[in-house]
């Protein structure tokens, strides 16, 4: 049916002027239909067509984009600016010059001395072949001192979008390559020609119908010839193949491709009200024709695809009755239930995935909901905080559908739940979905689906990149977390960087999380475990007696009392971090302290630090004592207080703290040692009064770092951004502070149901199995600038020994026999099964048999069954329930880069 206007408005102004939406034209959305009008004459589109579907943008003649793209401007550290025409920048050692580009506009902050910089017009820069950055004439500047960051300016960009009208015969298509753009025209003529089957006829084809499908084709062929954006008629050849299948499933109604183009909708709505990111210019075409069966009858029986009167009518009328109970029938593990995983449950509950009576899903996440989960995890609310997520995902997602059968699991995936997550469980499970936020999370499941032998079906975003993928036993290769993506996951920063030469943004962040820990989390944890079990000085270690000494001779000094008390040190911290500790180790490093072979100390990465003056009125120095005092009284258990014209009084109240009460820094290992060296009776007498002060009174409640917790985030931004300042470094914002500290993966709700759709859609084709690898697909998009990609999964990679081919899905599989068969049996069993001759046996990392062994103890290992020496070599009992002993084995002869498939000795 074509859809009508809302009562009462009978033509959308070609220019909106209210509520920001001054060049918002053409959209009016309603269950996925499209309105647009141009001057008074109204033109309706309706995307009738579920396994294909179309967007159009008209964002006006004139339509400014002030941020063309998601990244974030580029900006890097400066260690000199000359005087000059051109001046001369040059940026620290650790920053990319690549990243920047003749033409770029860029602008200045935080420099000390040529001051004229900071906050400039945007200047443009030339690129130097060594790196250096040309600026432009800074002769009459003052003279550079030092500090300061360089920062691009995003230039905004103008579209110019042609009405719908003249779009309909001369259409600007988002595609790829050549062979999309004309799949694209092919769409558009199919779906023009469903619009005029539906005038003629006043109903949309009918599911699986050859009649009405040659005449849907007919009108297509009878269309006046597209035009290309010249006014020149295009050469182009219809594709009446496509056009028929269109038109064969156009009736049939997938919750997936709703929320694949829903998601890209709503993203083009934000992008006309923000004017952030590039519009579609101008028409979107995607289909998910690869779903329906390649080997199916042309013609299927319409019986089979006739209406029900049931919720799942319309997949129904696309896969028919059969598919829908086979689908229901299925049971499915979803790993997470964050972002992406209550998207998918939404799906799966659509869809009616385990709706049957020997169906369902099983949904595993550990983690419990907090409060920065509801702007992007629909299935939470707010008196949901503190819940697992899973229990309350399930409830939720039986809600949509009451059919639904989801299981609730708060049990985290790893090797410490194997015996949870066991061969019983598996050998119920039909396939797993993962939505995690890590790649070690990720490689560990998709090993489990490799061991198992289930399908994957995976998903990832971050902002609006979005990804999703599908890994099929024996027909996809697996999973492989990119190599660069999990390298900076697991990236980590020297300590003694961290601690005294930082030189990034990144390092000062790392510098106050670690603050964070060790005054709020550490020293309440040691004190607790001390008055728990108090004892001699003589029963430590050296790391456990200088832990002792930082912690209470240099932190908690004496018990607060009050509020006051609590300030008092907040602002001795910060004495001993910004001003006292800085100039302790200048004392050490002095500026012009010159090395061995003539180069001074602080050159390079190394950025010579400056104290810092304690000022109330600046804000980051004020909130970093706040934030300071109200943590560590409640590690104390005391009141604190958010007052903020109150508490600068209290400051200008209170004194200094004298630099004999701080603690002492230790610059190096070195010194720690030394330290210790020093530490004699009269240390001791010290610390142990010191001690006993703690033995009286309940104890102290370490903090554990919740990126939730105002508090907590202040805390770490306050810290990171004063260091920033010690060492000239351009310090984080408090967004970017919480983004990287709490390791937050920006998550959007468009980019989210966008994947979760494009999950949805390989699911079709993993339960409809057998498919070929032709009809799967990997997908990558990025919403912000329009890229759109699907492609064919790669096959696995064979590997080959002598004559043995495998892949990484094959396995040896052996069983154990009754009675039991013997490690001899075992090992000649092999041999038979591939003519080679084991080197060596393992079980993990137990060692069960090695030719190189001596015959006396190959033959105690030899005779023994297969289970009873396991047991013997690991100490370790079979898991109840457990069927397969995963053995790996390496052969004689075997190269180096050659990794075999796994034995399972099947109990």
């Amino acid at each position: 049916m074509i859809p009508t206007l809302p009562a009462g408005l009978t033509c959308l102004p070609r220019t909106w002027e209210g509520a920001g939406l001054r060049h918002l034209k053409n959209f009016w959305l309603s269950s996925m239909e499209l309105f647009r009008c141009a001057s008074t004459q109204v033109t309706s589109l309706r995307t009738c067509c579920w396994t294909s579907r179309q967007l159009f943008c008209d964002f006006g003649e004139d339509f400014t984009v002030q941020d063309p793209t998601e990244a974030e401007p580029l900006m890097a550290a400066i260690q000199h600016i000359s005087q000059g025409s051109p001046g001369i920048l040059t940026l620290r050692e650790e920053a990319d010059a690549h990243r920047f580009n003749s033409g770029d506009l860029v602008t200045f902050s935080g420099i000390e001395g040529m001051v004229e910089l900071n906050g400039c017009a945007p200047r443009p820069l030339h690129v130097q072949r060594d790196g250096t950055l040309e600026i432009g004439d800074t002769t009459t500047f003052s003279r550079y001192l030092r500090g300061g960051a360089v920062t691009e300016v995003k230039r905004p960009k103008t579209v110019s979008h042609e009405p719908l009208d003249t779009a309909l015969l001369q259409p600007r298509v988002v595609a790829q390559s050549p062979q999309e753009v004309h799949r694209a025209h092919c769409l558009h003529q199919a779906f023009h020609a469903l619009h005029k089957f539906q005038q003629l006829h006043g109903r949309p084809p009918k599911p699986w119908d050859p009649v009405d499908a040659e005449m849907v084709v007919d009108l297509a062929q009878a269309l006046e010839s597209l035009k290309g954006t010249e006014g020149e008629p295009l050469e182009e050849q219809l594709d009446k193949a496509l056009v028929r299948t269109v038109a064969l499933s156009s009736a049939g109604g997938l919750s997936p491709m709703a929320a694949v183009l829903g998601a890209v909708a709503a993203q083009e709505v934000l992008k006309a009200v923000s004017k952030k990111f590039m519009p579609l210019d101008q028409w979107l075409y995607f289909d998910a024709l690869d779903c329906l069966p390649e080997d199916e009858e042309p013609f299927p029986n319409p019986e089979d695809y006739a209406p029900r009167d049931c919720r799942y009518d319309g997949q129904i009328a696309v896969f028919g009755a059969g598919f829908q109970e086979k689908l229901s029938h299925q049971h499915y593990l979803l790993v997470g239930a964050g972002a992406i995983g209550c998207e998918l449950l939404k799906g799966f509950a659509l869809v009616g995935l385990g709706a049957g009576g020997s169906g369902g899903v099983t949904v595993a996440d550990m983690d419990h909901v907090e409060r920065s989960n509801l702007s992007r995890q629909f299935l939470f609310r707010p008196q949901d905080f503190g819940r697992p997520k899973a229990e309350v995902a399930a409830e939720a997602a039986h809600r949509l559908n009451s059919d639904l059968q989801v299981t609730p699991l708060t049990y985290q995936l790893d090797l410490t739940t194997e015996h949870i997550y066991g061969d019983n469980f598996f050998s119920s499970v039909d396939g797993v979905a993962a939505a995690l936020d890590s790649f070690q999370a990720r490689r560990y499941v998709a090993a489990r689906c490799t061991h198992y032998l289930k399908p994957l079906l995976e998903a990832g975003t971050k902002g609006t990149l979005g990804s999703a993928c599908v890994f099929i036993p024996h027909v996809t290769e697996d999973y492989r977390a990119p190599a660069s993506a999990a390298a900076s996951e697991d990236a980590s920063y020297p300590v003694c960087t961290v601690r005294h030469f930082p030189s990034t943004t990144e390092h000062t962040l790392q510098w106050a999380r670690d603050e964070f820990e060790g005054l709020f989390r550490l020293s309440a944890e040691t004190i607790n475990c001390h008055q728990q079990a108090f004892t001699s000085l003589a029963h430590l270690d050296e790391s456990q007696v200088l832990t002792l000494q930082q912690v209470v001779l240099g932190v908690l000094r004496e018990r607060p009392q009050t509020w006051q008390d609590c300030v008092l040190w907040a602002l001795g911290q910060w004495q001993l971090c910004f001003h006292y500790g800085i100039t302790q180790l200048l004392s050490r490093f002095p500026p012009d302290k010159v090395l061995e072979d003539g180069t001074l100390f602080w050159s390079g990465p190394k950025q010579c630090p400056r104290p810092l003056e304690f000022d109330a009125s600046q804000d980051t120095h004020l909130l970093y004592v706040l934030a300071a005092a109200s943590l560590y009284a409640q590690m104390h258990g005391l009141p604190g207080s958010r007052d903020q014209t109150a508490f600068r009084r209290l400051l200008k109240l209170l004194p200094l703290p004298d630099p004999q009460d701080l603690a002492p820094i230790f610059a190096s290992d070195l010194e720690l040692a030394s330290a210790y060296a020093e530490f004699g009776p009269e240390q001791s007498k010290k610390l142990h009064e010191a001690l006993e002060i703690w033995t009286v009174g309940p104890p102290l409640e370490p903090l554990t770092f919740e990126k939730d917790d105002d508090f907590h985030v202040d805390f770490v931004a306050a810290a990171a951004s004063l260091r920033a300042q010690n060492y000239g470094i351009p310090p984080a914002d408090r967004t970017k502070t919480k983004q990287i500290v709490g390791r937050i993966t920006p998550a959007i709700a468009t980019t989210t149901a966008a994947v979760a759709g494009l999950v949805g859609l390989e699911l079709y084709k993993v339960v409809g199995s057998p498919r070929p690898r032709s009809a799967f697909r990997h997908s990558y998009l990025n919403l912000a600038e329009n890229y759109f990609s699907r492609w064919v999964p790669h096959a696995p990679a064979i590997q080959e020994f002598h004559h043995w081919k495998w892949t990484c899905w094959d396995r040896l599989e052996v069983p154990a026999g009754q009675p039991e068969r013997t490690l001899e049996s075992l090992l000649a069993h092999v041999q038979k099964l591939n003519g080679l001759r084991v080197r060596m046996l393992l079980h993990g990392k137990a060692l069960l048999y090695s030719a190189g062994w001596s015959p006396e103890k190959q033959d105690q290992h030899l005779s023994r069954r297969v289970t009873d020496l396991v047991l013997e070599v690991t100490r370790q009992v079979p898991e109840p329930g457990q069927r397969v002993l995963v053995l790996e084995l390496s052969y004689e002869g075997e190269k180096e880069d050659v990794t075999f498939p796994p034995l399972h000795y099947k109990l």
